[in-house]
């Protein structure tokens, strides 16, 4: 009962806490958050100076006496502090703004991570989101919170592949009965085909790169086939001007890069990830192959809405794929979904309690 009304009086959250953003979904509201994990601060006073889309315009340009960092590593935490004043300064947020009342009680949260980690590093996650002002600190898996968001049938005795693409890891799934069957998490996202990109420039123009121009090139040329920006008969390349520094001179250099280009960067990671997804397919139990091979492949995260992925993927796999709608958003919302449904919220958890 208490917990009852404190649900009526406070803003329960769910939050996606990511490698590269951050998403926080409110009961009742829908997603009233989405901001880059970064945070910057000072080096010597640790003082906080600037946390999410500003932190991460500093990225980069920032002089000696400001440290940006990205709190969170592969999905998991890397800088305990870094992310607990990140997590407190949203739950805050949401739970002020619209509120006349002070000290009202703390909320409930639900937050997605990684199906891969440790109980350690749960451990670390739900600390984190108790320290930041949490009553309750809730865990469930990426991909099932992905296969929630995306109104998949999980209590259906039926295989449902999920594959959650990040910033951090690649989260492959099977869910059956409410629960995960097989599942595989791999350290290769979107961070990696930030790098293969700055890593490819660097070999072929020996041009370096900046982390946020890398982003940028992935985000407008990014693209897993050569159908991907084909217009009926017309297959031509797209060009992006970008601008870096010539590692012979030292000084700056102009470059014009091509889709092509970048589809040729971006591939070798996009073929770790189609393989890891096939060796969870040779993980499957025969009758859940059998029902994939009829439902598809589901994808999400940021990474799905590389051009082509579905359709690399439904060729490495030989499987329909399908991406699903507002990919970025789905784990948040299946974290908002669960606080509607105790009973659910109770099956799929994986760590949740009182402090």
């Amino acid at each position: 009962m208490l917990n009852y009304l404190f649900g009526l009086l406070s803003y329960d959250v769910g939050i996606d806490l990511g490698t590269a953003n951050t998403l926080v979904h409110v009961k009742g509201k829908g997603i009233v958050i989405r901001e880059p994990s970064v945070v910057a601060r000072h080096r010597k006073t640790k003082q906080i100076l600037a946390i999410g889309e500003e932190a991460k315009r500093m990225l980069g340009r920032a002089p000696s006496t400001i440290e940006v960092v990205r709190p969170l590593k592969d999905g998991v935490i890397a800088d305990f502090d870094a992310t607990e004043i990140m997590l407190k300064t949203f739950i805050n947020r949401v739970h002020e703004s619209g509120r006349a009342i002070p000290r009202l009680p703390r909320p409930r949260v639900v937050v997605g991570i990684p199906s891969g980690v440790t109980e350690v590093e749960r451990r670390a996650v739900q600390e984190a989101a108790l320290s930041a002002g949490a009553r309750q600190a809730f865990l469930i898996e990426e991909p099932m919170a992905a296969a929630i968001g995306a109104d998949l049938p999980i209590a259906e005795p039926g295989g449902i592949m999920v594959v959650d693409i990040g910033g951090g890891t690649s989260e492959i799934a099977v869910i059956s009965l409410g629960g995960i069957v097989v599942n595989k998490s791999i350290r290769i996202a979107g961070d990696e085909m930030d790098e293969a990109i700055i890593h490819f420039m660097r070999l072929k123009y020996n041009v370096l790169l900046g982390e946020r121009t890398a982003e940028d090139i992935k985000l407008t040329l990014g693209n897993a086939h050569a159908s991907a920006f084909t217009k009926g008969d017309e297959d031509k390349d797209r060009v992006m001007v970008v601008r870096g520094r010539d590692l012979e001179s030292g000084l700056p250099k102009t470059l014009k890069i091509t889709s092509s280009e970048v589809r040729e960067a971006l591939m070798p990671t996009l073929r770790e990830i189609t393989g890891a997804v096939g060796d969870l397919l040779e993980e499957t139990p025969p009758e859940l192959v059998s029902d994939i091979l009829e439902r598809g492949i589901i994808m999400a995260g940021g990474g799905s809405l590389i051009s082509g992925i579905d359709r690399l993927m439904s060729e490495e796999t030989r499987m329909p794929v399908f991406i699903a709608e507002d990919p970025m958003t789905a784990v948040v919302r299946g974290c908002g979904k669960v606080l509607d449904d105790i009973k659910l919220l109770q099956r799929v958890r994986v760590v949740g309690g009182l402090r």
